[in-house]
């Protein structure tokens, strides 16, 4: 497996790293020798909530870990790298701490979050069936609410990403719901938490994708030689490499951007930016190397073209990211781009 630049922080213990790893290693298809599929997995929660790892940022206060975003990274590539798909950084990163923002108290429920329209009603929304809390935000009038209500009480529609996990439409009764008020601008963080959280997945894809493509390349033998001996070859896995490592830079950046509480609205319109263009591009070149052994369901790299692909269009489209990442450079001008390009 490639070296990843997110899971591989220096700042992020290297126990904490190898404890993650070992926990998260023994729920992998590679491990288990079984595929069950990208529904929620209740055993690998349940392991990963014993470690202290479903809730890593909550407050040590609220039965937390206390850690921060580095750390988060780490856990979310571990998860990616493995095809361990879980809602961990819904109910930690984005549902767990929106309800800290609305001052509402935060137990060890699994949670996922959603924005309702006027109607209670809210598309696509992640692993909401396999969650038992479910935190909400919908506007009224000029103010945004914020609310936490039980799964079950939630009409679903059951539906799916493209890379099978749960991604479902709901109905909500507004009359439920008693809001506890919060800022546009932590609705606008979210929003941002949300593309930063993909981005951390996608580059765990695509790390996973790269190693699996130099592993093929070195064994696989066409003519005498293995195939990675063509120039070819070579040259997609060098433009597959250099698209991930791309991504992994512009997302480490986005991750270090937190440090002064708040995400940067443009490192992370960058860092998306380039996670979904290499999510397109070294899945072509990984199915290219891989040729028609990698469209089987035998094979392992579908469980990573397929998340990488769906997780790009989550949280926002390349197009809508793209043109953040144009606007708020045009906005800057000449004189105050390069202080936006170097942060």
């Amino acid at each position: 497996m490639m070296k990843s630049l997110m899971a591989d922080r220096r700042e992020v213990d290297p126990i904490l790293r190898q404890m993650m790893t070992a926990v998260v290693y023994t729920y992998a298809p590679s491990a288990r020798h079984e595929d069950s599929g990208m529904g929620f997995n209740s055993s690998a929660w349940a392991a990963l909530a014993e470690a202290g790892l479903t809730r890593l940022t909550a407050p040590a206060t609220e039965g937390g870990s206390g850690a921060g975003w580095p750390e988060a990274a780490a856990l979310l590539v571990t998860l990616a790298e493995h095809a361990v798909p879980l809602p961990v950084a819904e109910n930690d990163l984005l549902a767990g701490w929106l309800l800290r923002r609305a001052g509402r108290a935060v137990d060890d429920s699994v949670r996922t979050v959603c924005l309702l329209d006027s109607r209670g009603r809210a598309r696509r929304v992640p692993w909401v069936r396999d969650t038992e809390q479910l935190t909400v935000a919908w506007r009224s009038g000029k103010q945004w609410l914020v609310d936490d209500v039980r799964a079950g009480s939630v009409c679903i529609r059951p539906g799916t990403n493209l890379a099978g996990e749960p991604r479902d439409d709901i109905d909500l009764d507004m009359e439920l719901l008693s809001g506890a008020p919060v800022d546009a601008e932590v609705m606008e963080e979210l929003a941002i938490r949300g593309g930063l959280i993909r981005a951390i997945q996608i580059c765990g894809a695509l790390d996973r994708m790269v190693g699996l493509c130099v592993d093929y390349a070195s064994t696989r033998k066409q003519f005498g030689r293995p195939i990675g001996r063509f120039q070819a070859v070579r040259t997609l896995l060098a433009d597959a490499a250099a698209e991930s490592a791309l991504a992994n830079a512009a997302t480490v950046a986005a991750v270090d951007s937190v440090a002064g509480g708040s995400p940067d609205p443009f490192a992370v319109a960058v860092a998306r930016s380039c996670a979904n263009h290499a999510a397109s591009s070294v899945s072509r070149i990984a199915h290219q190397v891989h040729g028609a052994i990698g469209t089987t369901a035998e094979h392992d790299l579908h469980r990573y073209t397929l998340a990488a692909q769906a997780w790009r269009s989550e949280y926002g489209s390349t197009a809508q990211w793209d043109d953040l990442v144009g606007g708020m450079a045009a906005e800057a001008g000449g004189a105050e781009l390069w202080a936006l390009l170097t942060g």
